[in-house]
């Protein structure tokens, strides 16, 4: 079975600890609930939802606040920079989604 690691119990996010497909996920560490479905294709070392966050709520991770929502996110979807900001580096919205390369800067 594929596992999610939950570091906090009032975290809203748990980390893939190996690439995720759609399907179940149990759920380690300190946690709300033992098992997730997995919703969609999660890259190893991000996030994943761990119960539904509505667009404007916090990301929690490491018991703290990381970030914003944009937009809705079901429990089980990823979450990264394509439906979150970070609170703390502004520039995080202008990075590529799968390389995190820069995307407003032209390199000539």
């Amino acid at each position: 079975m594929q596992v999610i690691f939950q570091v906090e119990m009032k975290d809203n996010v748990a980390t893939a600890l190996a690439p995720l497909t759609p399907g179940p996920a149990q759920v380690k560490g300190d946690r709300k609930t033992d098992s997730v479905s997995v919703l969609e294709n999660i890259p190893i070392g991000h996030k994943i939802a761990v119960n539904d966050i509505t667009s404007g709520d916090d990301i929690i991770k490491y018991g703290a606040v990381i970030g914003r929502a944009t937009r809705d996110i079901k429990c089980g979807q990823w979450v990264h920079l394509h439906c979150m900001r970070s609170i703390y580096d502004e520039r995080s919205s202008h990075l590529d989604l799968y390389t995190g390369a820069p995307c407003d800067i032209k390199y000539e």
